[in-house]
């Protein structure tokens, strides 16, 4: 226990070492976008969103990456997914930002599906239509974006998601922590939508937005190792987080890698594949 804690107060320590979360302000967007005409910027929220985007940013919502079938959310083959990238203009190396709504559930889940097969360079930027983004004057426009293809070569990166053989022996081992990232009421089984029968026995609720400040943008390094430690989430376990689809279990993802920690995996199949199989533990 006196080892894990001093882990913890290195990473508070260390902080403005560690490596840098992958989120950008709209400031030094900007800036960027003026020096870097190769910059790919995708809004990853609905097409009705897409309505008024950054000038030249291709929409890939992230419902567009999900394979058909009986289990809603799942992503589709590396293959498949390298294909929609490379034909929106993101190779392996592209300097890719990504935005949404403004909830930072949709550009960390089209994040970390890049990040699994293998870009390399990847940041979010939020929205923040009354904030930053109206103190820069970050133009937008309704016109059509210029796309000019590319080469993505598919590079798994296992490391970074958990399938539910790996998500059962977590919820049993003292050396990981898995996550609910949904509302208290859908993770005791309360909720009247979406229907909850309560969560995966064994995994401990912290809902997403923990990790968000009040208009969904992510805390500060400091912020979030608090939240971690508040929850007994220690550098030395793996981390495994879920809701339904892993749609917000993703900002878990970004916060905590983002953070310092080194083992953070997202369950792709979640909620939706466990229920699936009437034989997996569920509890209130």
């Amino acid at each position: 226990m006196k080892f894990q804690t001093l882990l913890l107060s290195l990473l508070i320590l260390l902080s403005a070492n560690l490596k840098a979360q992958d989120v950008i302000s709209a400031k030094d967007f900007m800036a960027e976008l003026k020096n870097d005409k190769n910059i790919v910027v995708v809004d990853a929220s609905s097409e009705d969103n897409y309505k008024k985007h950054i000038p030249n940013a291709v929409n890939i919502p992230h419902k567009s990456l999900y394979k058909d079938g009986d289990i809603e959310g799942l992503i589709k083959s590396p293959e498949e997914l390298a294909k929609i990238f490379g034909e929106n203009g993101i190779s392996n190396t592209t300097n890719v930002i990504i935005y949404d709504e403004g909830s930072s559930k949709y550009n960390s889940r089209v994040y970390w599906i890049l990040k699994y097969v293998g870009a390399e360079n990847v940041r979010l930027l939020h929205k923040d239509m009354e904030g930053e983004w109206r103190k820069v004057r970050l133009p937008l426009t309704a016109g059509a974006s210029k796309i000019q293809p590319a080469t993505f070569t598919p590079k798994v990166n296992k490391a970074i998601i958990a399938n539910i053989d790996e998500v059962k022996k977590a919820l049993v081992s003292d050396k990981a922590v898995v996550i609910d990232s949904r509302a208290a009421n859908e993770y005791n089984g309360t909720s009247e939508k979406p229907v909850s029968k309560g969560h995966l026995k064994g995994a401990i609720n912290i809902e997403y937005k923990e990790f968000l400040t009040e208009n969904g943008d992510f805390k500060t390094k400091e912020e979030i190792i608090a939240v971690a430690k508040k929850h007994d989430i220690t550098p030395d376990k793996e981390v495994i987080a879920y809701c339904v689809t892993s749609v917000r279990a993703c900002p878990i993802f970004v916060a905590l890698t983002g953070a310092g920690f080194n083992n953070v995996k997202v369950y792709d199949g979640a909620y939706n594949e466990w229920i699936a199989d009437p034989s997996n533990p569920i509890e209130q």
